[in-house]
């Protein structure tokens, strides 16, 4: 299984790959790739992209618009007409992924530094996003030969079946939290069903994007399958979710942005994936296995320093063990060691940015307003670098901000309940419904709790964890459809009905 918390590297392959990131970062600026080519933003704007443990520039990337991307889909469309990728058998397409997979693998030292630079994530997270990357593109790779119609029943006089064809091209728009998993997300599976890519990451992570897309351009693929723009939001994002020329947009960010983008979406009608935000409760029954529960509901809030849409940022606490596990809960999170995402002893690297330090930090204060007990953490760490340890506030209850809005960062309220009913209850009076975590070695209370949790992936005696077959997507304003596993298939490719008339 895939897991965050699966991989460690050594001190050699960590210091060999952060020289190979720092030798291709000092290569000069980072430019767009369209049509096979790398080629400056058309109005020659860069964008600073900021180490967030130093606050100092790391590198310069080409600032696309509108233009730019007119250019990646008229490229995606002229390759998803041609032979030479639409026409071609499915065993071929899948060595196509198998070698951007070998490729990934290949490179992963480099990949992870880059990772940590760009998004200031710890070198261990880093190097299991890019071991998840790898198994993601492998398991996409065994799909183009399994993606199959049907034969329908009907009178002898006809004969009915289906096909399921590819879109067309894709626009992808990915966050700055995991870029390197949300690469394979939203490249392997529209190409295995043989669709072109117009990918845009974000403006404060789009290094390893970058970089991969370099390992893919290496492994033969045709010109314009796999097309990059690297730019902001308000320009390149607004232009792929408006563009006529595009017949599918995935998403994944801000309930907030997922709303614009399905709204610039109606014009043409193109098919949408949003995988939005979350508030997400992880449930502690009194019989939980506790020595267990902690480290995971600790890891739970503060993995990538609680970047992470489906973050455990409500913790329900049976009443009978409030006491007892709030400190427990508080100790361990307490020696989560804050510092240099290269330190292989660090747990929680830098937030990404300043600005998002700032958002952070405004829900602690509100915590505090509301009559919460702040008891650890909440302070910005001293000296350069974007740095907040593990905050947890206790006596906090549902209706406090905190509790109701997404925080993306590593801060968490813990919040006492009675029986099932009463938790249910709390769990699901939310706007969002993403995941959720249960703990309990009563195997009915398990299933009933599973059944009664409105959230898209449901964790019980872990919290966390994914896998390539694992569908993820959310309930209410957490999105639209699901990722992963066969649902990115069907969402990625149509049903055709043929019928012949004898």
């Amino acid at each position: 299984m895939s897991s965050f918390t699966s991989a460690q590297a050594s001190s050699q392959s960590v210091n060999e790959g952060l020289a190979l990131a720092q030798r291709w970062i000092a290569a000069g600026p980072k430019q767009l790739l369209i049509d096979g080519q790398w080629v400056p933003a058309r109005t020659g704007k860069t964008i600073q992209s900021i180490d967030p443990a130093t606050e100092e520039v790391l590198a310069e990337i080409a600032e696309g618009d509108a233009a730019d991307v007119d250019a990646a889909v008229a490229a995606a469309r002229r390759a998803f007409e041609a032979s030479s990728w639409r026409g071609i058998s499915p065993h071929v397409r899948s060595r196509a992924l198998l070698r951007i997979a070998d490729a990934i693998e290949k490179n992963a030292a480099e990949l992870a530094a880059l990772e940590s630079l760009d998004n200031g994530m710890p070198i261990w997270l880093a190097t299991a996003a890019v071991g998840m990357a790898v198994d993601a593109f492998r398991y996409y790779a065994g799909w183009p030969s399994k993606i199959m119609g049907t034969t329908n029943p009907t009178d002898e006089t006809a004969f009915i079946f289906t096909l399921r064809e590819p879109v067309g091209v894709c626009g992808q728009i990915n966050p700055w939290n995991v870029p390197m998993l949300l690469i394979a997300l939203k490249i392997a599976p529209p190409l295995a069903c043989g669709n072109t890519v117009v990918l845009k990451p974000s403006e404060l992570c789009s290094l390893t994007t970058l970089r991969v897309a370099e390992l893919i351009q290496e492994t033969g693929l045709p010109p314009g399958v796999v097309n990059i723009v690297t730019g902001y939001g308000s320009t390149v994002g607004s232009a792929i979710s408006g563009h006529e020329g595009i017949d599918k947009v995935s998403f994944t960010g801000s309930t907030a942005v997922g709303k614009m983008i399905l709204q610039a979406s109606c014009g043409n009608l193109k098919r949408t994936t949003l995988e939005l935000g979350g508030k997400s409760p992880n449930i502690l029954f009194a019989d939980a296995d506790l020595d267990k529960a902690i480290p995971r509901a600790v890891l739970g809030f503060t993995m990538n320093s609680g970047q992470i849409c489906s973050s455990g940022t409500r913790i329900f606490v049976q009443e009978s063990v409030l006491d007892e596990v709030t400190e427990k809960i508080t100790r361990f999170a307490a020696a989560q060691k804050v510092g240099s995402p290269f330190d292989p002893d660090t747990k929680l690297g830098p937030l990404v940015s300043g600005t998002q330090l700032n958002r952070v930090l405004s829900y602690v204060e509100a915590g505090r307003e509301a009559g919460a007990k702040l008891m650890t953490g909440g302070e910005r760490l001293p000296g350069k670098g974007y740095f907040l340890g593990p905050t947890v506030f206790a006596g906090a209850d549902n209706q406090m901000k905190m509790a109701r809005e997404e925080i993306f960062g590593p801060v968490t309220a813990i919040i006492p309940f009675k029986d099932e009913a009463d938790v249910i209850a709390m769990a699901n009076d939310s706007s969002y419904g993403l995941a959720g975590g249960i703990w309990t070695q009563n195997v009915s209370r398990a299933h009933r709790m599973a059944r009664a949790i409105r959230g898209g992936r449901i964790w019980v005696n872990t919290f966390g964890e994914t896998d390539s077959v694992m569908p993820f997507g959310g309930f209410k304003q957490s999105g639209l459809g699901r990722e992963f596993g066969i649902d990115s298939i069907m969402t990625y490719t149509e049903t055709k009905s043929v019928m012949f008339r004898f």
